[in-house]
C-alpha cells in the first residue's frame, strides 16, 4: 500500500489536474464545443485514473487491517457517499422525463449534424469561389505584367525621343549663348573702339601741341646758345612743366564712358539684382516693407563702406607713389590713374563685412534668427564694387541724403505702385537717388502713406523676428572674413 501511495504522490496527479483545469478555464471561450467536450472528457479520464488508484489504496489498507478493521469507517463514510453519488442525480427524474430528455438530445444531435453538414457544404462552396477568384487574380496579374512591360517599352522609346529633342534643345541653347557672347564681344569691341578713337583724337591734339612746344623750345635753345656760350651741364627733367599741366590723363579721357557705363550698371542693379535679392528675402520674411528696408539700407551702407575704402586706398597709393613720382602730370592725377587701372586691388570682401556689421546693429531692420544677412552678400558685393568705381569719376557719384518722414520730392523720387499718391511725406525709401553734386542723375523710389509716421508699423511677417546683435554664427563669420588682408601690396604698385 505504501508503494502505491508513494507512486501516486510522485506523479503529482492532482497538480496536473489543477493545471489542466486552469488552462481550460482560460481557453474556454476561445475553443469550440467539441474542443471543450474533449477537454472535459480528458479531465474525467484523469480523475477516474486517480480514483482507481485511490480505490486500490483503499482495498490494500482495508486488507492490511484484518477482517473487521475499518468496517465502521466504511459504513459511516464510504457507503453513504457512494449511495448519494449514484442515486442523487436520478432521485427526482421519472422514466418519461428521462425518455423526453433522450429524445431531445437525439434531436439536438441531429440538428447539430445537419448544421455541420451545411457548414461543410458552404465551406466547400467558399473554397471553390476562392479558387476561382485566385485564378482570376492570377490572370489579372499576368495582364498587369504585360501592360507594365508595354508601358516600360513605351517609356524607353519616349525617353530616347526626349533625349534626342533635349540634345537638340541644348545644342540650340549653346548656339544662342555663343551668338549672345559674340554679340557682347562685338559690343565691347565697339566700346573699346570708341574709346580708342577718342584717345586718338586727344593724342593727335596733344601731338600737335607738343610739336608747337618743341619748335618753341628749339627757338629758345638757339637764342640761349647765341647769348650764352657756356656749356650746359644739367638739364631740367621736365622743361616748362606749366605747359604740360593741362594734358589729360587716361582717367580723364575715359571719364565720360565710365560715367555712362556706371550709371547704366546702377539702373541694371535696380532692375535685376535688387529684384532677385527681394525674391530671395521674401522666402524668409513675409513683410514686404521690411524686405525693402533691408535692401535700401544695404545699398546705403555699401556706398558708405566703399567710400571709406576708396579714401584709405587712395591714401596708400599716394603714400607709395609720392617718393618715386616723376613726369608732367600731378600726383593726384597719377594716383587716380593708377586706381582706375587697378580696380581689382579693391578688397571688396572687407567692405561686405563692414556692411553686414553695420546692418546687424541697425535698429530699423531685423531678420529671422535662423538665417543671416550673408544671404544677400552677392548683392552687397556688387553695390560695393559699383560704389568704389563711382568714386574714381570727376566729380564722383554719390547717393542722395535720405531720412524717414522727409518731404516727398518729384525731382528725386518716384512713388512705388502701392503708395498713396496724395501723401506729402515719405514713409520709407525703396531705392536711393543717384546724385552728381547737386544734380539728380537717376531717380530713386519711395513709399508714401498718410499717417505712416505716427502709427506703429505692423509687420505682416509670420516668422519670429529678432535683433541682429546676438547671432553667434554671424559674429564668427564676420570675424573670419574681417581677418583677410586689406593692405595694398607694394610689389603690385
Amino acid at each position: 500500500m505504501a508503494d502505491t501511495l508513494r507512486r501516486l504522490v510522485n506523479t503529482s496527479a492532482y497538480n496536473v489536474l489543477q493545471e489542466k483545469l486552469e488552462a481550460w478555464y482560460k481557453d474556454y471561450h476561445l475553443m469550440s464545443c467539441d474542443q471543450n467536450l474533449n477537454r472535459c472528457c480528458e479531465l474525467v479520464e484523469l480523475t477516474s485514473k486517480v480514483q482507481g488508484q485511490l480505490f486500490t489504496i483503499l482495498s490494500l489498507t482495508a486488507r492490511e487491517g484484518g477482517q473487521y478493521a475499518g468496517v465502521d469507517t466504511l459504513k459511516s463514510r464510504f457507503l453513504p457517499w457512494l449511495g448519494s453519488s449514484f442515486f442523487s442525480a436520478s432521485s427526482g427524474v421519472t422514466t418519461d422525463t428521462s425518455l423526453n430528455l433522450i429524445q431531445e438530445s437525439m434531436e439536438k444531435e441531429k440538428k447539430i449534424r445537419e448544421l455541420s453538414n451545411s457548414h461543410e457544404q458552404e465551406m466547400q462552396k467558399m473554397e471553390t469561389q476562392l479558387s476561382a477568384a485566385r485564378l482570376q487574380l492570377d490572370t489579372i496579374k499576368q495582364e498587369l505584367a504585360d501592360g507594365e512591360f508595354e508601358l516600360n517599352d513605351m517609356k524607353n522609346r519616349s525617353a530616347a525621343t526626349l533625349l534626342a529633342s533635349e540634345d537638340e534643345i541644348l545644342q540650340l541653347k549653346a548656339d544662342l549663348r555663343a551668338s549672345r557672347d559674340q554679340a557682347d564681344m562685338y559690343k565691347r569691341k565697339l566700346d573699346v573702339l570708341d574709346d580708342f578713337e577718342r584717345q586718338i583724337r586727344m593724342l593727335k591734339d596733344e601731338v600737335s601741341y607738343l610739336t608747337a612746344e618743341k619748335s618753341l623750345l628749339q627757338d629758345r635753345i638757339t637764342r640761349s646758345r647765341s647769348s650764352s656760350p657756356l656749356p650746359r651741364r644739367s638739364r631740367s627733367p621736365s622743361p616748362l612743366p606749366f605747359l604740360r599741366s593741362d594734358s589729360p590723363t587716361r582717367a580723364q579721357l575715359t571719364n565720360a564712358s565710365r560715367h555712362s557705363r556706371l550709371v547704366t550698371r546702377f539702373t541694371d542693379i535696380y532692375a535685376n539684382e535688387r529684384l532677385d535679392a527681394q525674391n530671395l528675402l521674401s522666402r524668409y520674411i513675409d513683410d514686404l516693407e521690411m524686405v525693402q528696408r533691408i535692401l535700401f539700407i544695404s545699398t546705403v551702407e555699401s556706398f558708405h563702406a566703399a567710400k571709406m575704402a576708396f579714401r584709405q586706398f587712395k591714401l596708400r597709393v599716394r603714400k607709395t607713389l609720392s617718393p618715386t613720382h616723376i613726369g608732367q602730370e600731378s600726383l593726384d592725377d597719377a594716383v587716380l590713374n593708377y586706381i582706375v587701372h587697378n580696380l581689382d586691388l579693391y578688397d571688396v570682401q572687407s567692405s561686405v563685412n563692414d556692411v553686414i556689421r553695420a546692418m546687424n546693429v541697425n535698429p530699423k531692420i531685423s531678420f529671422p534668427p535662423e538665417i543671416d544677412f550673408i544671404l544677400i552678400s552677392s548683392f552687397i558685393r556688387e553695390m560695393c564694387r559699383l560704389a568704389f568705381a563711382m568714386q574714381t569719376l570727376e566729380p564722383p557719384l554719390d547717393l542722395a541724403f535720405t531720412t524717414d518722414g522727409e518731404l516727398y520730392s518729384e525731382s528725386k523720387y518716384r512713388r512705388s505702385y502701392d503708395s498713396e499718391f496724395t501723401a506729402p511725406l515719405v514713409a520709407y525709401h525703396v531705392w536711393p537717388a543717384l546724385m552728381e553734386g547737386n544734380d539728380v542723375i537717376v531717380k530713386g523710389e519711395a513709399f508714401t502713406k498718410r499717417g505712416a509716421l505716427w502709427s506703429p508699423r505692423r509687420s505682416r511677417s509670420s516668422s519670429p523676428i529678432r535683433s541682429r546683435g546676438s547671432s553667434p554664427s554671424r559674429a564668427l563669420a564676420s570675424t573670419s572674413r574681417s581677418s583677410s588682408p586689406s593692405r595694398l601690396s607694394p610689389k603690385r604698385l
